[in-house]
């Protein structure tokens, strides 16, 4: 963990009260109710906080449920007593997301219309069901995956690629259902909170076209693979669907806001639209922070600027980190040499990235002590490499997995 001087201290509070507001469990136990008409209740789904959802299903609902199975990220999991955890690939999808895509897919296709069919959706839900349609095989989609990553590809370009190339995606889990009654439970790590986006809708009817999901390959010169349409708006299988939104960034962002009001700051949410890529951001919040020392605007000090939303990297490197590591890193050098100032960016799953960070914590003498140690802040920026000059700083965030999954926190504090 950092450093803990009364800063650093301060921005792991505000982020532990994002994520006490941000746990799916408590979020499910607020929403979930099931009346006593249903013959069978089966559970599925997937995404990072998929397992905490599921466990809350099970406790208000017990032996009514039938049975399910949810795909989670590796290490993602909950004790389970009536429902199956199959631990599968993320970011890039595995076989064992496959199979339990499959069976996903067969359970809702058993339910009938006296039965209920619960789908727990999370942020990573995406990359967790992994069915191709053929031709494509799984091989091709996780190279086609994994160049829409690299690429620097935001999280709507990414799934509207992923539902006209899937058999469970774009509302074609719904489609599977039918005439079952589906109640879908969606926590959001999704700008905006849009319910064909999270996790590419796989129980919502789609906006987007097969000519969107050429385009946007196109635009990052990727080959358009055979594309297939999916359910839309008009669709009549979406007549006994309904999708509800359980918890958000801007839920997590709020809390933040009470957190640090609590802790003496003057606060300011910037916005819980933020995306872009990451370097960019960064250099528009060190902007604020500058203007914040110089003139005291647009919050007085002490301050804490809050932000939320997700970023994008495009990997020109061959370094290891993620988005929110990237932010601290790049923040870092704009802000070498400022007194008192902090920045926090952390991912709510606690994973960012492919690494076992949430993210990473700097000031204005981070560049300083890396160089101290060797390091050239720019140099491991420009190799996309924040994980090991937060790592060689004590500077990593580490909360392992949270249970939850409603995209990043950023922090700003000006004391």
């Amino acid at each position: 963990m950092p450093r803990q001087d009364a800063a650093r201290g301060a921005a792991l509070k505000i982020f532990r009260a994002a994520l006490k507001a941000a746990d799916p469990y408590d979020a499910v136990l607020r929403h979930l109710r099931v009346p006593d008409r249903f013959e069978n209740i089966y559970v599925i789904g997937a995404g990072k906080a998929s397992a905490r959802m599921a466990q809350a299903v099970e406790r208000l609902l017990g032996k009514r449920v039938t049975g399910g199975l949810i795909n989670v990220k590796y290490g993602h999991t909950a004790p389970l007593r009536r429902i199956e955890l199959n631990e599968c690939g993320h970011p890039i999808p595995d076989e064992n997301g496959l199979r339990g895509a499959k069976r996903i897919l067969d359970i809702a296709r058993q339910a009938g219309p006296k039965d209920l069919v619960i789908a727990v959706i999370s942020g990573g839900a995406s990359a967790l069901l992994p069915y191709p349609l053929p031709p494509m095989t799984l091989e091709q989609k996780q190279r086609l995956t994994g160049k829409l990553l690299r690429c620097g590809a935001n999280i709507h370009e990414m799934n509207t690629v992923r539902k006209h190339i899937s058999a469970i995606k774009g509302g074609r889990l719904a489609e599977a259902a039918a005439p079952a009654k589906v109640l879908a439970l969606i926590l959001s790590d999704v700008i905006g909170d849009d319910l064909d986006v999270i996790g590419s809708g796989p129980t919502v009817p789609d906006r987007s076209t097969t000519a969107d999901a050429e385009r946007i390959l196109r635009h990052y010169g990727i080959k358009v693979p055979p594309l297939t349409e999916t359910p839309k708006p008009s669709d009549p299988v979406f007549k006994h669907v309904r999708n509800v939104i359980v918890g958000s960034n801007a839920l997590a962002v709020s809390a933040a806001e009470r957190e640090a009001k609590r802790l003496g700051y003057r606060t300011l949410v910037l916005s819980t639209f933020i995306e872009g890529e990451t370097r960019d951001v960064a250099g528009v919040h060190a902007a604020i922070v500058k203007e914040v020392l110089a003139s005291g605007r647009p919050v007085r000090r002490p301050a804490c600027i809050i932000s939320g939303g997700e970023t994008t990297v495009t990997i020109r490197g061959t370094g290891s980190g993620g988005r929110n590591q990237e932010f601290a890193l790049a923040a870092a050098i704009d802000i070498a040499g400022l007194e008192k100032v902090t920045v926090f960016s952390g991912g709510t799953d606690g994973t960012d990235g492919p690494t076992d960070a949430a993210g990473a914590i700097a000031d204005g003498k981070t560049v300083a002590r890396g160089r101290e140690l060797g390091l050239d802040a720019d140099e491991c920026l420009a190799n996309n490499d924040s994980y090991q000059f937060f790592e060689s700083l004590g500077d990593l965030v580490k909360t392992g997995p949270t249970g939850t999954n409603v995209a990043d926190i950023r922090l700003l504090l000006i004391d």
